[in-house]
């Protein structure tokens, strides 16, 4: 999905790579033989190599994975192995383990995973558009299609497919879609401090409904840990995490009002009670 790390259930990982990751390696394999020299039959030799290291259950860390590849004479370097890494995910052959101290390790797919189903391309397709809209909408087509990585004729043959079981809403000419049961919007102010990255803020091709009108906002913005406010982000903020306290610094792109002021703490002492520590607010 858009070459992004994305946690999925595990019994979904298989359809939704065997969906969304042709595009994503066709798309990359021209610039990785060119700047790499990683082409397929790299890629096979790679595959072989990882699959019986890590048979058996074995779960290696990313160092571990580079010393076997480069015993069998693969070279690593240079980036080569960062690529081969994503490959093989891409490929459906590794995921993610448990981690060994501070490190990630990798695991094969089918056994850490076996349960993961299969879907024909159509099913697939349905299941990904029902599951994007109930949990994202009201969102247009071109938002499914941003946020799947999908071309967007698959994502209007995907919505065709699950129309069925979703409802339309029309706004400044726009089709939206959602689930029958979509909530209306909370009635009442109240912030929220969201992580980087989340799909609130990444979620949609257009995210003009969360952004202030008045105010031009960079690109960036959007991608850092973001304050809410009555829905619309208000600004960014940071943590500090110490022995016994979080110290969350909040950096609102104007000056707060004495009634948004308190929802922020509110949102910060949320946030350390989760933590299990106690909230300082700047």
């Amino acid at each position: 999905m858009r070459g992004t790390l994305h946690f999925v259930a595990a019994e979904d990982a298989r359809w939704m790579l065997e969906l969304m990751t042709p595009r994503m390696v066709a798309g990359s394999a021209a610039r990785l033989e060119r700047e790499y020299g990683l082409d397929e039959r790299a890629f096979g030799r790679s595959r072989e190599v990882i699959a019986r290291a890590m048979q058996g259950g074995r779960r290696l860390t990313r160092d571990a994975v580079y010393r076997m590849l480069e015993n069998a004479r693969i070279s690593t370097r240079g980036g080569r192995g960062l690529h081969i890494l994503w490959r093989a995910a891409q490929d459906g052959l590794i995921c993610f383990g448990p981690r060994e101290g501070k490190q990630p390790t990798f695991v094969l797919l089918e056994e850490w995973a076996p349960g993961s189903r299969r879907l024909p391309r159509r099913e697939g397709l349905a299941e990904l558009a029902l599951r994007y809209f109930q949990s994202h909408g009201p969102a247009t087509v071109h938002d499914f299609a941003w946020w799947s990585g999908l071309p967007l004729a698959d994502a209007a043959d995907a919505l065709d497919l699950a129309r069925a079981h979703l409802v339309s809403h029309d706004r400044d000419g726009r089709g939206y879609w959602s689930a029958p049961t979509t909530p209306g919007p909370t009635v009442g102010a109240r912030a929220y401090l969201l992580p980087a990255f989340d799909e609130y803020t990444v979620a949609y091709r257009d995210r003009g409904d969360i952004v202030d009108p008045a105010r031009r906002m960079r690109s960036m913005d959007l991608l850092r840990p973001a304050i809410v406010l009555n829905g619309r982000v208000a600004g960014t903020w940071t943590r500090t995490l110490g022995r016994d306290s979080v110290e969350i610094d909040s950096r609102p792109f104007a000056r707060l009002g004495t009634s948004a002021r308190r929802q922020v703490a509110a949102a910060a002492r949320r946030y350390a009670a989760f933590l299990e520590l106690r909230a300082h607010v700047s």
